[in-house]
């Protein structure tokens, strides 16, 4: 395998499917079979999820929910991402920890940073719920931050699309793919790739990104085979 020890990054929309809002159990058993062929190939993996398919912080400002109220909220939706993709990954024999940043003992352990590192030693997939525990950053933000701190390999950032475009390619036909593309280029060009502040925590700690289309059958074993899949965002 080309990374022995990676953060997986999806979002809450991800776990949708074709529905409207909630969790689709055939896209959720998807990605559990996925993740269970690089954890049987020896990749040491995490998980963060968002939790946009249930609540976002910044809807619940727009219907008059403050802020922070809002965020918290959104975090407790990401914890219940991550019960559900646990429960699936257990169900077909994936050991795995479910860390929290907001304490909740009677679901998750507390987020410690050394026992999250013993627990991928030991071949266990590790699920960060709860985002990083704090208002007003996102979950970009904290699979950054959770990626730096495990010492991760790589940040994968499952999505919709196969990469990073020129434009939203569901937008705009003409949109081109880069294969490559380096954290300078991606500033200067206004690429959405992830949150600046999750951006920024990468760039300075030599972090590089993937963009991958998440959805395509066997996309995750083959980046960890060494395929050149999506998008790499690394360093000059």
């Amino acid at each position: 395998m080309k990374y022995k020890r990676i953060l997986l990054k999806l979002s809450g929309e991800a776990l949708m499917g074709d529905k409207q809002f909630g969790i689709d159990n055939e896209r959720l058993m998807q990605y559990a079979r996925e993740i269970k062929e690089i954890v049987d190939g020896g990749v040491e993996t995490a998980i963060v999820i968002g939790g946009g398919n249930i609540f976002r912080g910044i809807q619940a400002e727009e219907g008059g929910i403050e802020r922070t109220q809002g965020d918290y909220m959104g975090m407790l939706a990401t914890v219940i991402n991550a019960m559900a993709l646990q429960a699936a990954l257990e169900k077909i024999s994936v050991r795995t920890r479910l860390q929290s940043a907001i304490e909740m003992k009677q679901v998750a352990e507390p987020f410690i940073r050394r026992r999250a590192v013993r627990h991928l030693e030991k071949g266990r997939v590790v699920i960060f719920g709860a985002g990083t525990g704090n208002p007003y950053f996102t979950t970009d933000s904290a699979a950054s931050l959770r990626a730096i701190e495990i010492k991760a390999d790589v940040i994968l950032k499952g999505t919709r699309v196969d990469g990073i475009y020129t434009s939203d390619p569901e937008k705009d036909p003409t949109a081109t793919k880069y294969s490559r593309v380096t954290f300078d280029e991606v500033y200067k060009k206004g690429l959405k790739v992830m949150d600046m502040t999750a951006f920024t925590l990468c760039n300075e700690n030599k972090l590089p990104i993937i963009v991958f289309d998440i959805n395509t059958p066997g996309n995750l074993l083959r980046l960890m085979q060494g395929e050149e899949l999506g998008t790499l965002v690394e360093f000059e």
